[in-house]
């Protein structure tokens, strides 16, 4: 269990932990100087069961409350130390605040300083602590008067530490490792040395790992884990790792950072979260007001963007987005403290729901109902709401991120919802039940209405119809929904047009009369075939009547638009496709070998792959394209549609 004080300044915290464990937590000259804690200092002792109990001993002047945050978060119990001579001061409070505000609500106060106070006078300061911690966390926490100096109420306060580290139920080891750095030194004969508190997951010598967000890859040569050297250590403790890795030093490392396992690694600089203003603030918290924001260990400035309304008022929580000046490394329920811009009052705080929001439209109903889907402890119960809630699908993976799931985690919970997946590669997108069916129905009756509207065209393009029928959904999610369609026989495919079950185009009889004359000019040169103009003149038509007439026969798929004025039949299309498949399964599809494969000149060559890029054929990456729906025209050379 790791136990961390909390009060004001000159209360005798330091000399309490000493008290409890024989060690002196204040490590620095200037604080054995002045008398003071100034940085974080750590003890540690052994429990009769062999478990290790450590204490982080915190600062409490307000200049160093920035230290004391960064050695707030992670602790299992609160030590309360108010003086009894003093009795609760301001640091007391604020303290009490954070304490509160991260969700802590396991701990007792020491009533320090026992030894010169009168019993009248002790009575009253009870008194007042236990005014003080009504409604907060620690509202009823038992009061145990101790001295320092005399060893007056040690042994009980002990005692009570020991069973709670004993009633203490080991944490998850759930989750990736996530270690929040708060100390970085080198040791002769070592190396660099990170400590911090293991928020989640577990970590063994060897491991390889990330530094977050310098990104710099490290292995874990040797550690200790509650001040004993180790093999593993868990989510829970505080560890010591012993890190190598290139480029890695202390100068490297700052409080702050974060040790991870490779999959968390994703630094923001935008968090959507709840937050709560004090009851103490003065005044509302406005939008873009500018903060400090301590999130783990480290200290960060930034703005508040509010979600919800234009002001939160003291007391009251609202929606908000933290939109930080460096990027960081947050989850889903880590906590967070604001300050004010000048870092000397404690503003409010709060609970991290989405690590990877939008940066436009954050404050739209629709973004709003899913933040608040996302409000909730239980991963089940979040992805429940989102599907729900989600028209388009709820990315899995980022879903996954966001929550800290591993793999085998993530895919039991998703076996455990009713759920339509959709999965290729890294890309796992879920639909609800009923989100899927309004899909399908949605996208029948788009086809409907287009075939309505014009009855002269066989049917509409994948890219097309996913567009008018659902612009947000994942072009993946939308071929497994036609996929699943064209599987069931309720939507038909011709080349590259999906139409409905029935409906079919003709040509007119002129037409008819005009593509008998022009399919030979298009056949002579399949891959490189004359442009309109460059017809018409031949055949001596009227340019503008050819060109309607080809346009039409692209409706119906005989032919294809590749450029402007540029028809090629469905046979050369199928053909060029047959090609670029082999290209792309056989090395890379690139435009110089697809141009020497098919006999054209470069720019022709760039403009039929941009035209199988633009229809979902391929998709270019780089300067190279890989197949995307690779049996898209594969029935296009046997399209009948007279």
């Amino acid at each position: 269990m790791i136990i961390g004080t909390a009060g004001h300044i000159d209360h005798g915290k330091t000399a309490l932990v000493k008290a409890l464990t024989g060690v002196d937590a204040d490590r620095l000259k200037e604080e054995k100087a002045r008398g003071i804690t100034i940085d974080l200092g750590y003890a540690y002792t052994p429990l009769p069961n062999g478990d290790v109990l450590g204490f982080v001993d915190v600062p409490g002047h307000e200049k160093f409350i920035h230290n004391m945050l960064a050695g707030a978060t992670g602790i299992d119990f609160v030590l309360l130390v108010v003086a009894a001579d003093d009795g609760p001061m301001p640091q007391t409070l604020e303290h009490l605040h954070i304490l509160d505000l991260l969700g802590l609500q396991r701990g007792v106060v020491a009533l320090t300083k026992a030894d010169r106070v009168s019993a009248q006078r002790l009575e009253a300061v009870r008194a007042d602590i236990a005014a003080m911690l009504l409604g907060t966390g620690l509202q009823g926490s038992d009061i145990y008067p101790v001295s320092a100096l005399t060893g007056s109420g040690i042994p009980a306060l002990r005692e009570r530490l020991e069973a709670e580290a004993q009633a203490l139920q080991q944490r998850s080891a759930s989750g990736h490792f996530r270690l929040a750095v708060d100390r970085c030194f080198t040791l002769s004969g070592i190396g660099t040395v990170v400590t911090g508190t293991v928020f989640s997951g577990v970590v063994t010598i060897g491991d390889k790992l990330v530094m977050s967000p310098s990104n710099i890859p490290v292995r874990v040569r040797s550690l200790h884990a509650q001040d004993r050297p180790a093999q593993t250590g868990v989510a829970g403790q505080r560890c010591a790792l012993n890190l190598v890795g290139p480029g890695l030093d202390k100068a490297s490392v700052a409080r702050g950072d974060w040790v991870l396992a490779e999959p968390l690694h994703a630094p923001v600089t935008r968090l959507d979260a709840r937050l709560r203003v004090l009851a103490s603030e003065d005044k509302p918290l406005r939008h873009w007001t500018p903060v400090h924001i301590h999130l783990g260990a480290i200290d960060i400035t930034g703005r508040i963007a509010l979600l919800e309304g234009d002001a939160i008022a003291p007391g009251s929580d609202a929606l908000v987005q933290l939109v930080l000046d460096q990027p960081v490394g947050a989850l889903h329920g880590d906590r967070f403290i604001v300050r004010d811009q000048s870092a000397s009052r404690t503003v409010g705080g709060g609970q991290v729901l989405d690590s990877f929001p939008p940066a436009r439209g954050r404050r739209t109903a629709a973004r709003l109902k899913l933040l608040h889907a996302l409000d909730s402890d239980a991963p089940a119960d979040a992805l429940q709401a989102l599907l729900q809630a989600s028209a388009s699908g709820v990315d899995l993976r980022r879903f996954a991120l966001n929550w800290n799931l591993r793999e085998n985690e993530a895919r039991a919970l998703w076996l455990s919802l009713p759920m339509r997946r959709v999965e290729e590669a890294e890309t796992a997108i879920g639909f609800s039940p009923a989100a899927w069916q309004a899909l399908r129905q949605r996208l029948l009756d788009t086809l409907m209405a287009e075939h309505a509207r014009v009855p002269d065209m066989l049917g509409v393009d994948r890219e097309r119809l996913r567009r008018m029928t659902a612009p947000t959904l994942p072009r993946l999610a939308f071929l497994a929904l036609t996929d699943e369609l064209l599987a069931t026989g309720d939507l038909h495919a011709s080349g590259l047009w999906l139409h409905l079950p029935g409906h079919s185009v003709t040509l007119s009889a002129h037409e008819e009369k005009y593509w008998i004359k022009v399919r030979p000019q298009l056949d002579a040169a399949p891959y490189q075939p004359p442009r309109v103009r460059d017809i018409a003149r031949d055949l001596d038509m009227d340019e503008r009547t050819l060109r309607l007439t080809m346009q039409h026969l692209a409706r119906l798929g005989e032919v294809f638009q590749v450029a402007h004025d540029h028809f090629f039949t469905r046979e050369a299309v199928a053909a060029m496709a047959t090609i670029a498949r082999k290209l792309a399964d056989d090395n890379a599809l690139e435009a110089a070998s697809f141009r020497d494969h098919i006999g054209v000149g470069r720019k022709l060559a760039i403009q039929i792959l941009e035209f199988f890029d633009r229809v979902g054929f391929t998709r270019r990456a780089r300067d190279s394209h890989t197949l995307r729906h690779a049996d898209l025209f594969a029935d296009a050379a046997t399209l009948t549609v007279r």
